[in-house]
């Protein structure tokens, strides 16, 4: 179960949507009349994506472990920042108790972190070598085109639902990359495509565990203050 957390951590962390830089062709060379609502969010994507620079978000964890039917939920917040093409982001998990961190993720110049604080260790991973696929998984519904999305998974529309009087697209999307299949059989996401922000998100693993991320005050291209997703330079690094 671990491996499964670590991964789902930044929920966007690891959050579907590649990035959308530049300008987009257009994705269904089609007349608007006769567009099916699965092309207008996916064209709704790609001009949201444009504007995009960051987003900062509250984030509420429900992972459900099947081999002893529990679930297991934490409170937390994520920013990703986009800037000149690559992604930043930094995500922290809180004991609803103490309100004190108990995790901090960050992945910055294609370097992925994990530090936890009751043991002040941080182990790094370094995704050079799967750059894109970090990508795609942190940027899932914060800043993504729908261009790339249609690049990177096979998209099943659920229809329109409406959450927290935000109206949304229900997504379920399987990606065309076997080795993520692996670890996600399927991504099920409820995003605003006039924003380019998921509100929630289950990441569906093949052991029948899933994990749920409730997405609330989302803030659009505002200032961030990163000094809460600072990771302690004391702390003992483990190398992957």
């Amino acid at each position: 179960m671990k491996s499964f957390r670590t991964l789902l951590i930044p929920s966007v962390a690891f959050s579907v949507l590649s990035l959308g830089c530049g300008m987009q062709k257009p994705l269904f060379p089609v007349h608007a009349d006769t567009k099916t609502p699965l092309q207008i969010v996916l064209e709704q994507l790609d001009a949201a994506s444009k504007s995009f620079k960051n987003a900062q978000a509250d984030v509420l964890s429900d992972v459900y472990t099947r081999s002893i039917k529990a679930h297991d939920t934490e409170p937390g917040s994520l920013y990703v920042e986009r800037s000149g093409g690559t992604t930043t982001m930094g995500a922290i998990t809180i004991d609803p108790g103490t309100k004190a961190s108990t995790k901090i993720v960050s992945f910055a110049n294609g370097i992925f972190q994990l530090y936890t604080v009751g043991t002040n260790q941080v182990d790094v991973f370094k995704a050079t070598a799967s750059q894109a696929k970090y990508d795609s998984f942190l940027t899932l519904g914060f800043g993504g085109s729908g261009s790339d999305l249609v690049k990177n998974w096979t998209i099943n529309d659920q229809g329109p639902e409406t959450i927290d009087g935000v109206k949304t697209e229900k997504l379920d999307l399987v990606s065309k990359d076997p080795s993520v299949l692996s670890t996600f059989t399927h991504v099920t996401i409820w995003v605003d495509p006039t924003r380019a922000v998921s509100l929630k998100q289950i990441f569906f693993a093949p052991s029948g565990d899933n994990r749920t991320a409730t997405y609330t005050n989302i803030k659009l291209n505002s200032p961030i203050n990163k000094k809460p997703y600072a990771i302690s330079s004391k702390a003992t690094r483990i190398n992957h």
